[in-house]
């Protein structure tokens, strides 16, 4: 975390660039002791696959051997979009406020996901009675706006989480992420929009004519950042910055869906290596989604036509990443186990 919290009243995008340049990197000497101990379990080298490369991730960018989780957090981010007003979404921008009570009350499925893994659930409103402004009219919020939510999705970040597990709810959001990846990665606008909460027929047809808009009047604003404030959301600029307090508090970071991952991708666009503390856990059916997996180089853990948010495909991977971490720290070496080791 920056030595001394920001001012909301004054922080801008320019002290968010800054923390760029503070970004640790991963803590070898944590990783070279988990390799050490891998091999030395009682299996064929390699042959857990990915688990054995969680385990090692996990110990890296906590900075400590053996990994642990005991402490994992879901934080979910809900902000409302301007666009929403403009036939984009299935359901109402009062779904989002609504769909936030239902976190509170338990009724939500990630509830149900943080209850099964032992997960801690904190939801963070970010303005629901001021959406972002209309970014076919104008910039969906201003630098300071931008940086505002960023600053405010640091908090998330406390004191000895295990990992961090990001998601998001808002009406409209697809669309913005949408927007915004094809701002940044390129293509054809097409190819980034899907059917969101459901639309189909005229609504998708006008959910891609929303994207169009934003892009060529947006395409050319600036910097990632820049490109953030001129078409994503409170929520996706809030993602971002869990995500660079995470990594400068050395907290493993799980990205969700298709949102969630565009926010995180604004980062890696400014700097490829901004992503290396973070997994994403499941791939959403959203089209976008595995265009900006693609291009920025993750894999995610699963692949269940999940498409929900909230942090949903986040929260479920905590299941493999428990298993391996049991499996790192629990298996007997072939010392202990008195097994003869490979030839």
């Amino acid at each position: 975390m920056p030595d001394k919290p920001f001012d909301p009243k004054t922080v801008s995008l320019d002290e968010m660039r800054a923390l760029f340049r503070e970004l640790p990197g991963p803590d070898l000497e944590a990783g070279t002791q988990a390799a050490a101990r891998e091999a030395q379990l009682t299996k064929p080298r390699g042959a857990l696959g990915r688990l054995e490369e969680l385990a090692a991730w996990l110990a890296t960018w906590q900075g400590r051997h053996p990994p642990r989780l005991q402490h994992p957090r879901t934080a979910v981010f809900a902000g409302n979009h301007g666009v929403a007003a403009l036939g984009v979404s299935a359901y109402p921008s009062e779904v989002t406020a609504q769909m936030v009570q239902n976190f509170v009350a338990g009724g939500a499925a990630v509830n149900q996901l943080c209850r099964a893994f032992d997960a801690d659930l904190r939801v963070y409103e970010l303005a629901l009675e001021q959406p972002t402004a209309d970014f076919t009219q104008g910039p969906a919020m201003t630098g300071d706006d931008c940086a505002r939510a960023m600053a405010y999705g640091m908090m998330a970040v406390e004191p000895n989480l295990d990992v961090l597990c990001l998601g998001e709810m808002g009406i409209g959001n697809t669309t913005s992420a949408a927007a915004l990846a094809c701002a940044l990665f390129g293509g054809e606008v097409e190819d980034w929009v899907g059917r969101g909460t459901g639309v189909s027929g005229d609504a998708l047809e006008a959910k891609i004519r929303v994207v169009r808009e934003g892009v060529e009047r947006h395409g050319d604003a600036g910097d990632p950042l820049d490109l953030l404030a001129a078409v994503g959301g409170l929520e996706l600029a809030a993602i971002a910055g869990a995500v660079i307090a995470a990594r400068l508090a050395r907290t493993p970071v799980v990205l969700d869906g298709f949102a969630c991952t565009v926010a995180a991708a604004v980062l890696w666009k400014v700097d490829p290596k901004a992503l290396e503390h973070c997994i994403v856990g499941h791939r959403s059916v959203e089209p976008g989604h595995s265009r900006v997996l693609e291009a920025i180089g993750k894999e995610p853990l699963f692949d269940f036509g999940m498409r929900l948010g909230e942090g949903s495909g986040a929260t479920l991977a905590l299941g493999v990443l428990r298993a391996a971490v049991e499996c790192h720290t629990g298996m007997a070496t072939f010392a202990d186990a008195g097994v003869s080791g490979p030839a």
